[in-house]
């Protein structure tokens, strides 16, 4: 992920509200990534992620669109919300209209949702 960015606004949202949206019935209608490396995820996991770690950005990044849905909602995550934020504005790029990304990752969700999930 090489690419030069220009910055432009991401949604966010919070662990709180994806713990919350995880849970209701239109869950089945989210796109989950997560772009922490292999060897993170195996440390800590939230269900339903699709891993697409950025360190292999490119092995998957051409096949984004076959992968992912252009205009379903997809909610991003990495450890702490910087590389996810990479990710959604590159996602933004891509002509995804949708994309938020996941304020303090995978570590606020062990925190403030879930404790079972190791912190690392």
């Amino acid at each position: 992920m090489s690419e030069s960015f220009s910055y432009q606004s991401i949604p966010e949202i919070t662990v709180e509200e994806l713990a919350h949206r995880l849970q209701a019935e239109s869950a089945k209608n989210l796109q989950l990534v997560d772009v922490r490396e292999p060897q993170e995820v195996e440390m800590a996991q939230v269900d339903g992620f699709l891993n697409l770690p950025l360190s292999e950005f490119s092995q998957w990044s051409e096949q984004i669109h076959s992968r992912l849905d252009l205009e379903k909602e997809t909610l991003v995550m990495c450890h702490h919300g910087m590389r996810s934020a990479q990710m959604c504005q590159w996602l933004m790029r891509q002509g995804f209209t949708n994309v938020k990304n996941i304020a303090g990752g995978i570590d606020a969700y062990s925190i403030l949702i879930d404790s079972e999930v190791p912190r690392y």
